[in-house]
């Protein structure tokens, strides 16, 4: 990573402490201070409420924009931006261009109760929040803007810290990156997605497709959209992105007895040549053999390389249809559109694609990265409540990296598993940006970073190998294998009984079993053994060093596995 300009971007909804934070980041670095808003006040010789009332919201944009230009085009300068300085393509390319963005995060409750608190008696003075019900006004337009705010090089939730706190996060953040140290640490809550590759044109189609964010990878840079109801798009995307000459989609059964027709709409809308290859669901498609009849399908079909294969399904058909994709002409465009949780969340993206042999789980398979995925939480309504057991992938992804995803989780357990558009989107969005981080990070696994992804695996993958994938889903298994790891965190020391607890009890609010009976604990270990993480016949397990912070232990003792598997498997 090349040095970044000695510039940093604060951009985020109002209230999210921008104004707060940016003095203390300019004084710890010794910079100049720049608030846009300010700077437009200035400028028109008014207030911004007096501007939007008088020249209306384009003038007050236009103004903005002018401003943001002349703050990038400094140095050693900290930059506090309006809440909606991202609305605009120009200013996003622009900030970009110019230095390190960080985003600063807050739930809207939070950010209601601190302008509310900055007004006192007073109305709020936001030209935008001047209605009845400010709250609903703020969810509105947080969730319009939330892809935009998501495309920044760092992400800070300043819901719980003071601004001092804040500040010492962002700068943190960015001296790291600043000098492109990349350091052997294996804790997720160190790394963050690295700034975009400015000569990646498809980062740039990514900005302007409004993607959540981007997973920078070896073979070039690639979008993640998460947006409810945006299947509808998948033609015009693939269009814009000229993936669309002609399109395979393989799906399992299931799902394309819901969505072939809205997939066939999406493409005919836009003219792309299109034909659908339906698998049977579950794990037992994932194989070599399947494989092979896809190809032949393929061949059949005359399909060439620069064809694009659309893997449209769960984790299944997202690890199959990519390791087809990789291996077809030696590599076909692959754009995935999960349609389960697991998919959304984790197996659509990273570049992981697989078959199943049967002694082990994903053994045989190949890093391949997507030129897109797309991602709608409304097409999970179709699915039964146990195919919903992919919410063990987004509790992962906070028990492992973020703590205060975490404290989100658990506020909104019930409404997420009913499929509150609004918070599933949400949910969706912070584990897909978890996960860009990761890959980002460590593309295929070689710094330990990206084996962290891998907490609850060891026993959850011998779980599924050893009852043959039938008996419980991934998501299941993976809970049962998240508190085993939980045991022997405690055991060692590492980790609190009382957040052991409090992952098992958000475990079990998702619907999540916490153990299992009648396993056979021989062929169990002997799976163990054969786990991607083992080094030297030794198995390396990812555990908790608190929430929110997982580490790599290979010195966990026989007897404290032993005892984690009396408690989960009782």
């Amino acid at each position: 990573m090349s040095a970044l300009q000695p510039i940093i971007i604060l951009t985020g909804f109002s209230g999210t402490g921008k104004s707060a934070t940016a003095p203390l980041i300019a004084a710890r670095l010794g910079w100049q201070l720049f608030d846009t808003d300010e700077a437009v006040e200035r400028d028109a010789g008014k207030q911004i409420l007096e501007i939007f009332r008088g020249e209306g919201e384009d003038a007050f944009r236009e103004r903005e924009s002018r401003a943001l230009a002349a703050a990038c085009s400094e140095q050693d300068l900290v930059v506090s931006t309006g809440g909606g300085a991202v609305l605009r393509s120009q200013n996003r390319r622009l900030m970009a261009q110019a230095g390190f963005i960080v985003c600063l995060e807050a739930r809207p409750e939070t950010i209601l109760r601190r302008l509310e608190s900055r007004a006192g008696d007073e109305p709020l003075d936001r030209p935008l929040l001047a209605t009845a019900d400010p709250l609903s006004r703020i969810q509105e337009l947080k969730q319009a803007r939330q892809e935009l705010y998501a495309l920044c090089d760092w992400a800070v939730h300043t819901d719980s810290l003071t601004p001092e706190q804040v500040a010492d996060e962002v700068v943190r953040a960015y001296e790291r990156f600043s000098t492109g140290a990349q350091g052997d640490s294996t804790r997720i809550d160190e790394i963050s997605q690295p700034p975009p590759s400015k000569e990646a044109s498809v980062t740039l189609h990514a900005v302007e497709s409004g993607a959540v964010a981007v997973v920078h990878a070896s073979s070039g840079a690639y979008p993640i959209l998460v947006r409810w109801g945006i299947l509808a798009d998948l033609g015009r995307l693939l269009k814009d992105a000229d993936l669309g000459r002609h399109v395979y989609v393989i799906a399992d059964e299931a799902v394309a007895h819901h969505y072939e027709d809205e997939i066939s709409a999406a493409l005919g809308s836009v003219e792309i040549p299109h034909e659908v290859f339906a698998i049977p669901p579950g794990e037992d498609s994932k194989t070599l053999a399947t494989a092979s009849t896809i190809y032949d399908w393929l061949l059949e079909r005359r399909a060439e390389r620069s064809h694009t294969i659309v893997a449209f399904g769960g984790g299944v058909t997202t690890d199959l249809g990519g390791y087809v994709a990789a291996t077809f002409a030696r590599g076909v465009p692959l754009v995935h559109v999960p349609t389960s949780v697991l998919g959304m969340v984790d197996a659509a993206i990273g570049g992981k694609v697989a078959v199943n042999h049967p002694k082990a789980k994903n053994m045989v398979g190949s890093f391949y990265h997507p030129r897109m995925v797309l991602a709608d939480p409304a097409l999970l309504r179709t699915l039964k409540p146990r195919e919903l057991s992919g919410w063990a992938e987004a509790l992962k992804h906070a028990l492992i990296a973020d703590e205060g995803y975490l404290r989100f989780l658990e506020d909104n357990a019930e409404r997420i598993i009913k499929l509150d558009p609004g918070l599933t989107t949400e949910a969706i969005r912070r584990s897909a940006v978890i996960k860009a981080r990761v890959v980002s990070e460590d593309e295929r696994e070689t710094k330990g970073i990206r084996t962290l992804l891998n907490y609850g695996h060891t026993l959850a993958h011998a779980i599924e190998s050893t009852t043959g994938y039938t008996r419980f889903r991934h998501g299941e298994a993976d809970g049962i294998g998240m508190v085993a790891a939980a045991a022997i965190g405690v055991r060692l020391g590492m980790l609190d009984p009382a957040d052991a607890a409090r992952q098992g009890s958000i475990l079990e609010r998702f619907q999540l079993p916490t153990s299992a009976g009648g396993l056979d604990r021989v062929r169990l270990k002997s799976a163990m053994a054969l786990d991607k993480k083992v080094r030297g016949k030794v198995v390396h397990w990812v555990l908790l060093d608190g929430i929110g912070r997982a580490v790599v232990r290979d010195d966990v003792p026989v007897e404290v596995v032993d005892a984690a598997l009396d408690e989960v498997l009782a």
